[in-house]
């Protein structure tokens, strides 16, 4: 379960402000839905990868015993 901003939070703010996890979840969710958004929200997914490649991708974590590779929403 996602613990954050809620979308319409994060819409005011500037993307470069989101934190990883948050690009995270909200990438996740809308690739889920990418058949069913309108041009303005598939024109703010695209800016969600876009900053996500302008910050080099999400961090891929090494798994471990207590940790693994996905990064956690909440």
């Amino acid at each position: 379960m996602y613990i954050g901003r809620d979308f319409s939070e994060l819409s005011m703010t500037a993307k470069n402000e989101w934190k990883e996890n948050e690009l995270a979840y909200y990438h996740h969710s809308f690739q889920q839905i990418m058949n069913y958004l309108t041009a303005e929200g598939q024109t703010i997914y695209k800016e969600i990868i876009k900053e996500i490649e302008v910050r080099g991708g999400l961090s891929k974590n090494e798994g471990t015993w207590t940790s693994g590779t996905r990064i956690v929403y909440d």
